[in-house]
């Protein structure tokens, strides 16, 4: 079976329903996504966004994905950019201020100083981060990442690269949309998925090596 694994929980990626997927073609970004800041646009199979200033670029989802959600794609930065290509869900938008509010966003190569990371908007008191994956600016990375309840992750190349438990959850059935993000950066996204993770719970103990 297909799985990913995270501290005490299973994903059955087989049984996590794919609630979104569609060819992106010309009229993409139009219907199913709301372009808020920075540029986005479409060509061949790839989502392309750009931003120059130090704030989100972001296109968020028209539609609302109320559940434990996980989105998985393809990205890399565009050349000579370097940095961010991050990613929301469980999240919403102040149309008002034309800003992020409540949301999970996790990323790679970002944090200004080049790390993997997870962070929950507006209030950012919880955050998590780590210089470790060796990122290559223009290498082409699949991206999965979402949250259980709650239990945060983010997985490269089907690799768990960060994973966070935040102690006051998101209300999914409050805050659905998903969103991606350039900040100050320029990135392309392709095969875009978004799903309803269903997992089980996996003991974890040691067996003595002494």
């Amino acid at each position: 079976m297909n799985t990913l694994k995270i501290m005490k929980k299973e994903i059955l990626l087989d049984h996590s329903t794919i609630v979104y997927n569609r060819a992106i073609d010309d009229i993409y970004l139009e219907k199913d996504w709301n372009i808020y800041t920075g540029d986005w646009w479409t060509e061949k199979d790839w989502v392309y966004g750009k931003h120059r200033e130090n704030s989100p670029g972001m296109i968020v989802s028209r539609a609302s994905y109320n559940f434990n959600t996980m989105i998985e794609f393809e990205a890399s930065t565009v050349l000579p950019s370097t940095h961010d290509i991050n990613f929301m869900w469980n999240g919403s938008w102040d149309e008002k201020t034309n800003k992020r509010t409540i949301a999970y966003v996790a990323g790679l190569q970002g944090w200004w100083e080049g790390k993997v990371g997870i962070e929950k908007s507006p209030d950012y008191k919880l955050t998590a981060g780590t210089g470790l994956f060796n990122f290559e600016p223009g290498k082409i990375y699949f991206i999965q990442g979402g949250s259980i309840d709650g239990h945060i992750f983010i997985f490269v190349d089907g690799k768990l690269l960060l994973e966070i438990t935040d102690p006051e959850p998101i209300d999914y059935l409050k805050y659905g949309r998903v969103g991606f993000e350039a900040y100050c950066s320029y990135i392309k996204i392709r095969n875009i998925k978004i799903r309803k993770i269903e997992w089980k719970a996996r003991e974890l103990s040691y067996t003595p090596e002494f």
